[in-house]
C-alpha cells in the first residue's frame, strides 16, 4: 500500500498559492479581447456583410429571399454568440469578483431581461434580443473605428426600430384586451408605454435623424419640445406634457405599433391625468398653470387624434365631434384678427366639451365642474347663482384623489 502523502503549506506559501489562483483564473476567464471577443467580431462583421446585401442591394425576388434567410441566420449566429459572451465570461468574472461596474450592471440587466420569460414570453423575446445588441454597441463604439461604426450603426437603427415596434405592438393588444374597468396591469401597460417611447426618442431617434438627414422635419420639430423634459426633476404637470409629446411623436412613428385605436386610450389616459392633478393642486398660481397644460392636452387630443378617426364605433360621438370640430374651425378665424379673443372663445368652447364628457364619468370631477364654472364665469358666458349646487350624485363615483395614489404607485 502506497502512503499517501500531501503538501502542507502554511504562512507566505498559502498566500502566494492563493494569489497565483485568483491570478490564473482571471487569465482563463474569457474576456472582450478573448475568445469571446474574437468569436463575437467575426459572427458581427458576417451579420453586417448580410444586413447590407438584403437591404441596400438591388436582387431579383427569388434571390432576395436567400439573402434575407442568410441575414437571419447569421444574426441568429451573432446573437447566439453575444449570450455566450454574457454567461461564459460577464457571469464568470462577477462570480469570481474580477468583474467591472458596467460587467456586473450589464448581468443584472441580463437577469431583469429573463425574468420575463416565464410570464411575458413575447416581450421577453423582443428585450433579450435588445438587450444583447445594445451591450455589444457599446463594445462597437469603444473600437473608436469609424467605418465599422458607421456600418454597424445602419444595421443596429434598422434592428432597433423594429424590436421597439414589437414591444409596442405586445403592449397594444394587452391594452386592447383589457376592459375598461379599473385594474392595475392596465397602469402598468400605459407605464411601460410611455416608458418605451420615451427610451427609443432618447436612444434611437438621434441616431436615426442624424443619418436621414433633411428628413423627418414634423417629428424634429416635436422632438425639439420633447428635449425641454430630458434635463432636470419634472414635476406631475411636466410628466403630463412629455407624455403629450411622446404621443404626437407616436403618430408619426408609430402608426401600426400603436393603432388609433390604442393610442387614443393613451390621450385619454393623459386627459384624465391633467384633470385630476387640475381638480387636485389648491395653491391658485399652480392650478392655473396645470389648467393651461389641461386646455393643451385637450387641444392635442381633438386635433391630433379626434380628428385624424375614421373609425367611429357610436356615431352619435361622431356627430358630436363634428359639431365640436366646426365650432373649432370657425374660433380659428380669429387668430389673425383678434387673438385674445380666439384664445377666450377656444378655451369656452373646450370647457363646455369638456364637463359634457366628465359630468357622468365614473371618477368623481366634481371639483373639476366647479373650477370649470368659474372660468365660464369670468369669461362672462355664465351668470353666477348665490347657494347653486353643482348636479349629480358623487358618493357612487370613483374619487379621483384615490385613483391618482393608486396610479402613481406604478411610477
Amino acid at each position: 500500500m502506497v502512503e499517501e502523502k500531501s503538501l502542507k503549506i502554511t504562512g507566505a506559501n498559502k498566500t502566494f498559492l492563493t494569489k497565483l489562483t485568483t491570478t490564473l483564473n482571471k487569465i482563463l476567464i474569457p474576456t472582450k479581447v478573448g475568445i469571446n471577443g474574437l468569436l463575437i467580431s467575426t459572427k458581427r462583421n458576417s451579420m453586417i456583410k448580410a444586413f447590407e446585401r438584403f437591404m441596400f442591394e438591388e436582387h431579383e425576388a427569388e434571390e432576395k429571399e436567400i439573402l434575407e434567410k442568410k441575414y437571419d441566420d447569421t444574426y441568429t449566429a451573432y446573437l447566439e454568440a453575444l449570450d455566450k459572451y454574457v454567461m461564459d465570461s460577464v457571469y464568470k468574472k462577477v462570480k469570481n469578483n474580477t468583474a467591472s461596474i458596467f460587467e456586473k450592471d450589464a448581468l443584472s440587466r441580463y437577469y431583469g431581461v429573463i425574468s420575463l420569460k416565464e410570464n411575458e414570453y413575447v416581450e421577453y423575446k423582443f428585450r433579450k434580443q435588445k438587450y444583447l445588441i445594445e451591450l455589444d454597441n457599446e463594445t462597437v463604439k469603444d473600437s473608436k473605428k469609424d467605418k465599422i461604426i458607421e456600418r454597424y450603426n445602419k444595421f443596429y437603427i434598422s434592428k432597433m426600430d423594429w424590436l421597439y415596434k414589437g414591444i409596442l405592438k405586445n403592449y397594444s393588444i394587452k391594452l386592447a384586451d383589457t376592459t375598461n374597468i379599473y385594474d392595475s396591469t392596465k397602469e402598468w401597460i400605459y407605464v411601460k408605454i410611455f416608458n418605451t417611447l420615451e427610451e427609443y426618442i432618447k436612444e434611437i431617434l438621434p441616431m436615426k435623424l442624424q443619418l436621414d438627414k433633411g428628413n423627418h422635419k414634423e417629428i424634429k420639430q416635436d422632438y425639439e419640445k420633447y428635449e425641454g423634459f430630458s434635463v432636470g426633476k419634472l414635476d406631475q404637470r411636466d410628466q403630463i406634457e412629455k407624455n403629450m409629446f411622446l404621443l404626437a411623436i407616436s403618430r408619426k412613428l408609430f402608426t401600426h405599433s400603436l393603432p388609433l385605436a390604442v393610442a387614443e386610450q393613451c390621450y385619454k389616459k393623459v386627459l384624465k391625468d391633467a384633470r385630476a392633478l387640475v381638480q387636485d393642486t389648491k395653491i391658485a398660481a399652480k392650478r392655473e398653470k396645470v389648467y393651461n397644460t389641461l386646455i393643451n392636452v385637450i387641444e392635442e387630443y381633438n386635433t391630433r387624434m379626434l380628428a385624424t378617426k375614421v373609425y367611429w364605433e357610436d356615431m352619435k360621438e361622431r356627430e358630436k365631434f363634428k359639431s365640436f370640430w366646426q365650432s373649432y374651425k370657425n374660433i380659428e378665424k380669429l387668430k389673425e384678427s383678434d387673438y385674445i379673443e380666439y384664445i377666450k372663445q377656444k378655451e369656452v368652447l373646450f370647457i363646455k366639451n369638456d364637463i359634457t364628457k366628465i359630468t357622468n364619468d365614473k371618477y368623481d370631477y366634481s371639483g373639476l365642474i366647479k373650477y370649470y364654472k368659474r372660468k365660464l364665469v369670468d369669461y362672462g358666458v355664465m351668470k353666477e347663482i348665490e347657494g347653486a349646487r353643482t348636479e349629480g350624485k358623487y358618493s357612487s363615483k370613483i374619487k379621483i384623489k384615490d385613483f391618482m395614489q393608486k396610479n402613481n404607485s406604478f411610477a
